[in-house]
């Protein structure tokens, strides 16, 4: 193809692009994978690799098939409605690839006889045992306000990184296509950690772009599920973001088609039925689409593990939906249903609910029992769990906890309903009951999450850290002192913790450099709209160190205020 003299080059920085740079995915031990997005189809795409970029390998190519725009899209095209946009994704298998051997690469897709060439990068196998890495700890990155800084001094701080590993919220409406790729207020997804961002922040007349991080296209990308990666009911009328808001559990859609199969699924097409489910109750459709990821038997790329290096990384599917803990009778929130849609019940919300259940009983659950009893999870050096939802934080997105809600509805003598209440019992806090006595068994030395955007961490008296280090581009503030959470005081035998880790554990003061209050006290995390964190682990040392960088002030340097190791 490249030899064609048919074919002309066109640069990036032309009006005809790549969608995205191309990133890693999935690497083994002899090979690794290249994806990147078009908003063409056109008629060949391939990676050239080597140290001449002299072997070539043809991309397979699909169609996303939910993403879409709306007129809350930030683009210069404007929607009036919910838009299906073509976006085509390719992916190469980088094949003999050798051990510890850094190759470059470059991605060429051809549009109408015309080549279009991302740079150069790198591209590696996964590394083995025994290899020292520097390991990027980041979240919850939501096309905030920080991100782009935040990753632009990852790179100038760290270098290239070997992987990522990101516990969930990458956008904030996963079918929205322009939060992943090209948002025009400069901070989507991928050229945030592509080093193509254009965000600017200004601070007392003083503005700054910032460009993000060129840091996928060189070092591999796992990810778990976070309550942004989770649309609710399929809509062609409604917003996106009321869609994504609209996610009922499963056995709710399943009600509604016991009602309706015959004019639904006459022939009982199990397919059918499948899908007519997910599109009336949740799905992580899009996110499946766009990554490759290692899979499990029986959760796929919901819930896997993967060996990299001397770690043992095991991805855990936990989360729920996110509800207001507001208690006005006017929101569907978390502990209650809107008064005007009390006798609606196909308005109701049904609390916090859970997505994939992780109780002993559940098929979630026995897979992570028989991965923690693996040979490669016992003899990892890092044994790893990464989850979305918080087990131990000072945020306020821990409460309630981690359980179904069990609904109390109040009803007049003529059946009309007074009140929908939603309890979460602690005791029935299945990360805490059920998941972390298995942590603790196996030995795990950390479990790592998001979701309230903070940075602080955590000891077990069995020696687990818990570290959250999602304050990358704002922060809803830590619950302590004064700073009280919402909650219900209706049942005085339901008890919700207003302040601190519901969980009984005592926040870590960073060990380096801790930010201090106006008093002059060490604080013991950091919550800030002003200042972003990121943490990396380096397996030589087995230390996690974490930096944070101050953005009024464009010209500071970026400083560590905290490191702790990993022991065996």
């Amino acid at each position: 193809m490249t030899n064609s003299p048919k074919a002309s080059t066109v640069e990036q920085n032309s009006s005809i692009s790549l969608l995205s740079d191309p990133f890693l995915q999935l690497p083994t031990s002899n090979s690794v994978r290249v994806v990147w997005f078009t908003d063409f189809p056109g008629e060949e795409h391939q990676v050239v690799y080597g140290n001449q970029l002299e072997s070539t390998v043809t991309a397979d190519t699909t169609k996303l098939s939910r993403v879409r725009e709306d007129e809350d899209s930030q683009l210069a095209q404007t929607y009036l409605k919910p838009t299906t946009r073509d976006i085509w994704r390719h992916e190469a298998i980088v094949t003999n690839l050798t051990a510890n051997q850094r190759l470059p690469y470059q991605v060429i897709s051809v549009r109408q006889g015309e080549e279009i060439k991302s740079k150069v990068f790198t591209l590696a196998a996964a590394p083995q045992s025994g290899t020292p890495l520097k390991i990027l700890l980041t979240s919850d990155h939501q096309l905030m306000p920080m991100t782009a800084a935040n990753l632009q001094k990852v790179v100038e701080t760290i270098g290239r990184v070997d992987a990522v590993f990101f516990p969930g919220d990458l956008v904030n409406i996963p079918d929205r296509a322009s939060e992943w790729f090209d948002d025009k207020r400069g901070g989507a997804f991928f050229p945030c950690l592509q080093g193509r961002a254009n965000y600017q922040l200004e601070y007392n007349g003083t503005k700054t772009i910032y460009r993000g991080g060129e840091i996928i296209q060189h070092a591999p990308l796992f990810t778990a599920i976070g309550n942004h990666e989770v649309m609710g009911r399929y809509s062609h009328t409604q917003s996106l973001k009321q869609q994504f808001g609209d996610a009922v559990p499963r056995f709710v859609a399943e009600k509604s088609y016991q009602q309706l199969v015959q004019q639904i699924n006459p022939k009982q097409d199990p397919q059918v039925h499948t899908a007519w489910i997910k599109a009336n109750s949740f799905n992580t459709d899009t996110y499946e689409e766009i990554f490759t990821l290692p899979q499990s038997i029986n959760g796929g790329k919901k819930y896997y593990a993967v060996t990299f290096g001397d770690i043992r990384l095991v991805v855990l599917y936990i989360t729920n939906i996110w509800r207001s803990p507001e208690l006005n009778p006017e929101v569907k929130g978390r502990y209650q249903e809107r008064e005007a849609d009390l006798n609606l019940p196909e308005q109701w919300g049904y609390g916090q609910h859970i997505f994939e259940p992780i109780t002993p009983n559940s098929t979630q659950y026995q897979w992570l029992k028989q991965e923690l009893q693996s040979e490669a999870f016992q003899q990892a050096k890092y044994k790893i769990v990464m989850f979305h939802h918080p087990p131990h934080t000072l945020g306020g997105n821990i409460v309630p906890p981690y359980t179904n809600p069990i609904a109390r509805i109040e009803q007049t003598e003529t059946g009309e309903i007074k009140f929908i209440r939603y309890e979460y019992p602690p005791e029935q806090d299945y990360i805490i009951r059920d998941v972390i006595p298995l942590l603790k068994s196996a030995k795990v030395q950390l479990v790592f999450y998001g979701h309230s955007h903070l940075w602080n961490r955590f000891v077990s008296s069995t020696g687990i850290n818990f570290l959250e280090s999602s304050n990358v581009g704002n922060s809803y503030g830590a619950h302590l002192g004064d700073n009280k959470r919402l909650v219900p005081k209706d049942n005085p035998n339901l008890v919700y913790a207003e302040t601190g880790d519901p969980n009984g554990l005592e926040p870590i003061t960073p060990t380096l450099a801790p930010l201090q209050d106006e008093q002059g006290n060490n604080l013991s995390y950091l919550a800030s709209n002003e200042i972003t964190s990121f943490s990396i682990l380096d397996t030589k040392t087995g230390i996690i160190s974490s930096y944070r960088y101050d953005t009024r002030q464009p010209n500071s340097k970026v400083i560590k205020f905290d490191q702790f190791a990993l022991t065996k």
